[in-house]
């Protein structure tokens, strides 16, 4: 079947394939899985046409917005590929407060300072880069998620190109389900999303910012603490451990960081609490920080032209079992780029969340992210992030889609009566499996 695309259109052999078929995969540890075909689509009627395609050819098809993922989730064997690299566009309404998005925006270095503009902000994900098709539809774990919710919750709308090839909008109130299900099932939603609407909030005013910095040695009482103190801290502060090995140093360290979102120096007291605080290597307290710089330390943090593995979990457990298990995460990083990283949520838990797939968390969430620069150091890189898991995946009330790779360690995505749901609408609204679903299974 031949069709006529506004865009660029690839078959396995054509010149430029190969290129086509990683375009914009962050992660450099890239599989050997290959597509029959790729569209870079121009617009939904390319969107649209290509399922169709897919259909009429006996292939799956598979999605990429931002080409982020850890797992290379779009790659699959005998599917069209369609790269939404050209859904790019933005559109703030002063009258909604509402800002559309193409899938492929990049929430920090695109979306942001777009609505900076405008006064306004929405949670991007930390990683500038991130595309907001693959972060959106997997949740997102965006700038204070701990205090303002799932980035998925501040959907107003998308556009979807359903499994039949039809453009349709969805919301709470038109094509309800497949709303519910396309917020929180990333990779294995069962549409192509072509834009997105977002509900946003007023940029805030200033920025505060506490970092201690610890010997790692420290880690058990630290994480100890960190573990009872984190509850103190307004709903408005972004809270993190992290286990890193600062740039120029030959040993890692903990470190407590802390952001205010308006709320002053006041707000980041229940820092100086930590009984080894007299013991810190360093300390910058309640300093008026910008967003761009935060940014641009994330950067420095996700490099490009690097090899990635990562896992995560949202933990269950009291401080004297999750502590021992956490620590050699922290302590004993396998490459000097590696860091680790606990945050806390617990004034989301105490939110009522919307009506949404997106179903498994709990008050504290671990992730790992394991960065090496050759092949060769894969095999030690693989075996340090699975015996870090190995070790918290006891305390695992599930993981977060982002930071995944099912292949590897299958985890729940969804509670039990979520994913039967999701199950139910997959088998109505895709019942011929035109989009092939996860890499690797889900526990449930």
């Amino acid at each position: 079947m031949r069709t006529a695309f506004t865009g660029a259109f690839w078959r396995k052999g054509d010149t430029g394939f190969d290129d086509a078929a990683a375009s914009r995969l962050f992660n450099h540890r890239r599989p050997s899985r290959r597509p029959a075909a790729v569209l870079r689509a121009a617009d939904t009627a390319d969107v649209a046409a290509g399922v169709r395609l897919a259909a009429a050819e006996g292939w799956k098809v598979a999605v990429r917005s931002g080409g982020h993922s850890w797992a290379a989730w779009s790659l699959r064997e005998d599917t069209l590929l369609i790269d939404l690299a050209l859904f790019t566009r933005m559109s703030y309404d002063p009258v909604s407060a509402t800002v559309a998005v193409g899938p492929a925006v990049r929430g920090g270095l695109d979306l942001d300072p777009y609505l900076a503009g405008h006064g306004r902000f929405f949670s991007v994900g930390h990683a500038p880069t991130v595309g907001m098709g693959g972060f959106l539809l997997q949740g997102g774990i965006g700038w204070n998620c701990r205090g303002w919710g799932w980035a998925a919750e501040s959907i107003e709308s998308m556009d979807v190109v359903t499994a039949g090839g039809e453009p349709v909008r969805c919301s709470e109130s038109e094509n309800a389900d497949l709303f519910w299900a396309a917020r929180g099932s990333g990779p294995g939603f069962f549409g192509v999303v072509t834009e997105f609407r977002l509900r946003t909030r007023p940029r805030f005013r200033e920025l505060t910012q506490s970092t201690y910095v610890y010997p790692v040695e420290l880690a058990p009482e630290v994480l100890d603490w960190y573990c009872t103190a984190r509850r103190a801290l307004p709903s408005f502060v972004e809270l993190a451990a992290v286990g890193c090995t600062p740039p120029g140093a030959d040993f890692p360290v903990l470190i407590v960081d802390a952001v205010s979102f308006d709320g002053g120096p006041a707000s980041l007291a229940a820092l100086e609490t930590c009984p080894v605080v007299g013991k810190v290597l360093a300390v910058s307290t309640a300093q008026q920080v910008d967003f761009a710089d935060l940014q641009s330390a994330q950067l420095r943090s996700n490099p490009d032209y690097h090899r990635y593995f990562a896992d995560n979990a949202f933990l269950a457990g009291s401080s004297s079992e999750l502590v021992p298990a956490l620590v050699p995460a922290f302590r004993d990083l396998p490459t000097p780029k590696t860091f680790t990283v606990l945050g806390d949520f617990t004034p989301l838990l105490r939110r009522r969340r919307p009506h949404m797939s997106l179903s498994v968390q709990s008050d504290l969430y671990f992730a790992a992210y394991v960065i090496g620069e050759t092949p060769e150091e894969d095999t030690r890189c693989r075996s340090w992030l699975d015996e870090a898991m190995g070790r918290v995946t006891p305390y695992s009330a599930g993981c977060y889609l982002g930071d995944s790779d099912l292949t590897v360690r299958p985890d729940r995505i969804m509670s039990d009566a979520a994913w039967s749901e999701f199950q139910r609408i997959r088998s109505v609204r895709d019942p011929e499996g035109r989009f092939p679903g996860y890499l690797g299974a889900p526990a449930q």
